[in-house]
């Protein structure tokens, strides 16, 4: 990975292959989780992939102030201007999506598509379960430290056995999240509760969007999938069945699948 400098943040980033180039924003945590998808070859041989890593996750600059995820979407919107790229199909994946759909609102010519794939269910009838459930990490975070509150997040998410289950499909993946922790709780996580979008912004995307979702992840995504269809009437929709809500480290080849269908469909300049 290079360092690109912004006007107020460094950003590791790695380009790699040749096409038209797909913008993969990295999501929450897992600095890398998108590299088993990155790694396809139906993507890799026929698109320009364009990985980087946020503030606050690896080589890149620290966070400085409160999270936003409109900070997120200028960082991302800006990076590709620093690359020369005027126009990129986006993919964000759970928290990563939430930025894309930012990203696809307040920078739209920069957005040919936008694939989101499970953003986080903030918005759905039953967020307070949710705002509640994440409340209570931060606090797990604040009085008994990081390493308390991320295995108490993951195993909840992936199981006991979540340190495992992330080596297999993401090697290194165990040393970035003990890592980048702080980063997690102090400044993605309230970033996230204090996003505002609603259905006014959703509807103001005109672009092609894509869903993807796992058919195992769950009431919450569930509720996130009908109200992503609802608010976003253009999406193609598509449920990869066996899947939880780590599809994209488990499920990398369908989702690479998909993923190039729906972007050979809307090429840049159509």
């Amino acid at each position: 990975m290079r360092l690109i400098s912004l006007d107020h943040s460094d950003l590791e980033v790695d380009v790699r292959g040749s096409g038209e180039p797909v913008v993969l924003i990295q999501t929450a945590l897992v600095a890398d989780e998108l590299l088993p998808l990155a790694g396809q070859p139906s993507l890799r041989d026929d698109y320009q992939l364009i990985l980087y890593h946020r503030r606050g996750y690896g080589g890149s600059s620290p966070v400085e102030g409160p999270g936003s995820m409109t900070r997120d979407a200028s960082d991302c919107r800006d990076l590709l201007a620093a690359l020369d790229i005027e126009r990129a199909h986006v993919v964000g994946v759970s928290y990563s999506a939430a930025i894309a759909l930012q990203l696809a609102v307040t920078a739209a010519p920069r957005v040919q598509t936008l694939t989101v794939i499970e953003p986080p269910p903030v918005h759905i009838p039953s967020a307070d379960e949710f705002v509640t459930a994440t409340i209570e990490l931060i606090r797990h975070h604040q009085i008994q430290g990081a390493s308390f509150a991320l295995d108490n997040f993951l195993t909840r998410l992936m199981g006991p056995n979540w340190r495992n289950d992330l080596e297999r499909h993401i090697p290194g993946a165990v040393e970035q999240v003990e890592r980048d922790a702080d980063t997690f709780f102090e400044t993605d996580i309230p970033a996230l509760l204090s996003w505002e979008f609603g259905a006014e912004a959703a509807r103001s995307i005109h672009q092609p969007v894509l869903y993807i979702g796992g058919s195992e992840s769950g009431s919450w995504f569930a509720e996130v999938r009908m109200l992503m269809l609802d608010w976003l009437s253009q999406s193609e929709d598509v449920v990869v069945e066996g899947a939880d809500h780590s599809l994209v480290a488990t499920h990398p080849e369908q989702i690479a699948r998909v993923l190039t269908d729906f972007m050979s469909r809307h090429p840049i300049g159509g």
